[in-house]
């Protein structure tokens, strides 16, 4: 019988919002006893076998999403410095507050990265009015680019100092319950492993929307419907969007589609970068990554386009629904990613290895050639093929035939507590902050999220 673990905080995950906390909380009070468990493997340790084998392999546990540091480990870095875009945390706090919070992640970070100061890409009047001009909208505000190969190891160093400052850090710690023990909380994990704390702090991102579903249902902790984004990962020439990368670094642009008023947003952006893929909970999906390393980078540049779905009642399932979707790519590519050639797409044909291999863009990931129309619903679909057009007016060349379209890439907002005050806690003395707690979709909220509730735990604000 393994002996019980004693706390004063326990963070249940390892991405920046549990990092960011756990750093603000030993900073002010060192005498804390704190804990940080985590689902995945250390970041050192972190390794995905799909570049050697050319393909996901389907691991048990996904390095890619899960292990210290989170999903953010391997993406590009990119930390945008305002309230925008990336979550609705200006909402809750207010923009001056949450904007304080998101300057003190960049302020951390500067002080851990290494390799000289990241290029911060200011805001580009010129770009929004090309972009106004052609009734799309550009989502400007200054971004900061690490690079992949740069952010793993500024997050290194801050876990390294996490660790000396006396933080205890639990690798492949998957936490299955937490439940009321008298004064404390009982964490149960799946390892048999059992800890005890005075407070806990949920960080389980968005590959912990199961275990968040769980333990509001448990708590009796209400939930609101969020959206969905469904949709493709797009990959082609570099040179089609240097105008706006060069400028700006990542463009995101949102558009509303003619055929059904739909929102599609076009984000995560990547200059000369990789598409990859994501194990979730088995489910494969497309992303992509970059290097800030000139000799790294591809001839190619990658984008993600997303339709958004809100649901209405009766229907409660929309994370169900978004896996389905590509739980469905995943059938029809043999348990891989389906990529097709734009052209196919809207000449009605499945793309073919063949087609695939006499094609201008070069495929960075080895996805299965098929048919995405087999896939997505028509809704979708419609909305997507619109938005490439509506995209080519500002960046020609987006719309051509050798451009393509990996699917599916599914982004899931759906469960959104209902916090019992404005210090983001779901039941006294249990908080919730980062991707998993509906409010933050990127790397600068989720991390000023734990940084302010770390304030809240000690009475900082």
């Amino acid at each position: 019988m393994p002996s019980v673990k004693s706390y004063d905080i326990v963070i249940i995950g390892g991405g920046i919002g549990g990092l960011m906390a756990a750093y603000r909380l030993k900073s002010f009070s060192p005498e804390l006893k704190i804990a940080i468990t985590e689902k995945g493997n250390e970041l050192k340790e972190r390794f995905c076998p799909a570049g050697k084998e050319n393909k996901c392999v389907h691991c048990n546990i996904c390095s890619i999403t899960n292990g210290f540091a989170g999903a953010g480990a391997f993406s590009d870095g990119k930390f945008n410095l305002g309230t925008a875009y990336g979550g609705t945390l200006g909402e809750e706090l207010g923009d001056d507050i949450a904007n304080k919070y998101i300057g003190e992640v960049d302020a951390i970070l500067n002080k851990y990265c290494t390799s000289g100061a990241p290029k911060v890409y200011k805001s580009n009047d010129e770009l929004r009015l090309k972009c106004l001009q052609n009734n799309l909208r550009l989502l400007d505000m200054n971004v900061k680019h690490l690079g992949t190969d740069n952010n793993f190891l500024t997050m290194q160093n801050l876990i390294t100092a996490i660790k000396d400052s006396g933080t205890e850090l639990y690798k492949f710690y998957d936490c299955i319950s937490v439940k009321k023990d008298g004064n404390t909380y009982k964490l149960t994990y799946k390892n048999g492993e059992v800890f005890t704390a005075d407070k806990v702090i949920i960080a389980t991102g968005r590959s912990g929307a199961n275990f968040v579903n769980d333990f509001c249902k448990e708590n009796d902790v209400k939930m609101k419907s969020n959206h969905i984004d469904i949709g493709v990962r797009i990959e082609m020439k570099d040179i089609i969007w240097r105008e706006f990368s060069s400028k700006i670094y990542e463009p995101k642009i949102l558009y509303k589609t003619k055929t059904f008023e739909d929102r599609c947003r076009m984000f995560c952006f990547n200059q000369g970068g990789l598409v990859s893929a994501e194990n979730n909970h088995g489910i494969i999906t497309a992303n992509g990554h970059s290097f800030a390393q000139p000799e790294k980078k591809t001839d190619n540049c990658n984008f993600a386009i997303l339709s958004s779905i809100r649901f209405t009642e009766p229907f409660n399932q929309p994370t169900e629904y978004a896996e389905y979707i590509s739980k469905l790519a995943n059938m029809i590519g043999n348990g891989n990613v389906l990529v097709q050639r734009f052209g196919d797409l809207i000449r009605g044909r499945r793309t073919n290895e063949h087609r695939l291999s006499q094609n201008t863009v070069t495929p960075t990931l080895k996805a299965t050639a098929g048919d995405i129309s087999l896939v997505l619903p028509h809704r979708i679909l419609t909305n997507i093929i619109e938005t490439i057009y509506a995209l080519d007016k500002v960046a020609p060349g987006t719309a051509n035939d050798d451009t393509l379209l990996y699917g599916c890439e599914s982004k899931y907002y759906s469960i959104r507590p209902v916090f019992m005050n404005n210090k983001f806690e779901l039941i006294d003395g249990v908080y919730i902050i980062g991707d998993g707690s509906g409010i933050c979709r990127g790397l600068s909220q989720s991390g000023a999220m734990g940084i302010y509730v770390a304030d809240c735990i000690l009475d900082n604000n």
